[in-house]
């Protein structure tokens, strides 16, 4: 196929590994390689103990729903449904004149019709996005419509989801972070738009761009600073409270974005707190939401306000000991940090009597036992251990666990 022309073709991140054909229900193996459930269900059942595509022995063959993959794929299988395929018949060739016909009518404001045809274009296929991001001027043009007064909302998605299927080609993290927060400052308001007002895919796309495109601490401080962008994120959160796939979203970009204490601070006031608290809760929530809140706390802790928010929402180190050995190795020693910096470094009464109450000593035990607790972790664990141990006594009764002294003073709060 000619560099100056485009036809349809599946997205080759839609294809199972195993099968190679789009997949129906995407689930991610504990390696981090998305399968279609049928393709690699059969594989285990097989009697294997390894990812097909790695070939790494399986820590666990567990395997999780991959929820956001599976937006994508049914909201490109929608829109590629009304557009030919290979199987019937080649769209039609689009030339470098086309695109940059395209182009200037998105300049002068005739949004639609051409960004419905340049929607269609990127969301089935490679090819077509890597012809379109290298013509001089498409980013800039697409990006500028953000910045243009009055733009409904669906011309604010279609720019979105143009944006969220770009961004996996080479460069372009790059090219549209300088453009938006370099030559289009003013466009990061249409972002707050489409999260309140637009679809939940395109809410889900708009904060994954955003997370793609803020590659610094100076682009994640601006984005912090966008009027009502965090208290919009948190209330998408806290409302659509049964959404797996958007959780996992909005916590990565969360995540990213916390790189200084004011971040974290500004979070907590928003209430992230009780929100992560009610995650793990629920024993609905996906694994890979349960650890990403877990990450969120151990980053929380570090700052006064997080501390004194954990403490207040008791439920919240319940949770976490819960939690403790039902997750990743990562995630587990998140956990233990958090109740390490609770109950050891601020040696908060509050979450001391939660934990303890929670069978803390045990399960911190099991964690020290396992693979997870080695090295400094042994540590923490002995730490948390010897205090909870202490609390246990003066409440009446500990159950024959012995002392464990150390001398932690690694893991001080930033």
């Amino acid at each position: 196929m000619g560099r100056d022309e485009l036809c349809i073709t599946v997205p080759s991140l839609f294809r199972c590994p195993i099968s190679l054909d789009v997949m129906n229900s995407p689930v991610s193996l504990c390696t981090g390689v998305t399968y279609d459930r049928s393709s690699i269900q059969h594989w285990l059942d097989s009697g294997h103990d390894t990812c097909p595509a790695t070939m790494q022995v399986l820590s666990s063959k567990d395997f999780v729903p991959n929820l956001t993959l599976r937006r994508l794929i049914n909201l490109w299988t929608s829109t590629a449904a009304a557009a030919p395929t290979k199987s019937s018949a080649l769209s039609p060739a689009v030339s470098e004149e086309k695109v940059r016909i395209w182009i200037g009518e998105i300049k002068s404001g005739k949004f639609e019709r051409s960004l419905d045809s340049i929607v269609q274009l990127v969301s089935c296929g490679e090819a077509n996005r890597r012809f379109l991001v290298s013509i001089d001027g498409f980013l800039a043009a697409i990006v500028g419509v953000l910045s243009t007064n009055c733009v409904q909302t669906r011309v604010l998605e279609s720019v979105i989801r143009i944006l969220s299927s770009s961004l996996v080609e080479n460069g372009v993290n790059e090219k549209v972070h300088k453009l938006v927060f370099i030559s289009n400052a003013n466009c990061l308001p249409s972002f707050v738009s489409v999260l309140r007002n637009g679809s939940l895919e395109s809410k889900m796309a708009c904060i994954a761009v955003l997370e793609s495109i803020a590659i610094n601490n100076e682009s994640k401080r601006f984005v912090t600073e966008v009027e009502n962008l965090l208290p919009v994120v948190i209330h998408l959160i806290k409302t659509e409270d049964d959404d797996q796939g958007l959780h996992d979203v909005v916590l990565s970009f969360l995540i990213s974005l916390s790189v200084t204490r004011s971040i974290k601070t500004q979070l907590v006031q928003l209430g992230l707190v009780e929100v992560l608290s009610n995650m793990l809760s629920s024993q609905n929530a996906a694994v890979s939401v349960v650890e990403k809140s877990l990450k969120m706390l151990s980053m929380i802790c570090t700052c006064a306000d997080g501390r004194s928010a954990i403490s207040v929402d008791l439920k919240c180190a319940g949770a976490i000991v819960e939690r403790l050995m039902k997750v990743s190795k990562t995630a587990t020693e998140d956990a233990v940090v958090v109740l390490w910096s609770m109950c050891c470094l601020f040696r908060d009464e509050k979450v001391l009597e939660k934990v303890v109450r929670s069978n803390g000593v045990t399960k911190v035990l099991l964690v020290m036992q396992s693979e997870v607790g080695e090295g400094n972790m042994r540590r923490i664990c002995g730490d948390l251990i010897k205090i909870l141990r202490l609390r246990c006594k003066n409440g009446g009764g500990f159950g024959g666990v012995g002392s464990y002294e150390t001398k932690t003073t690694h893991i001080l709060p930033c």
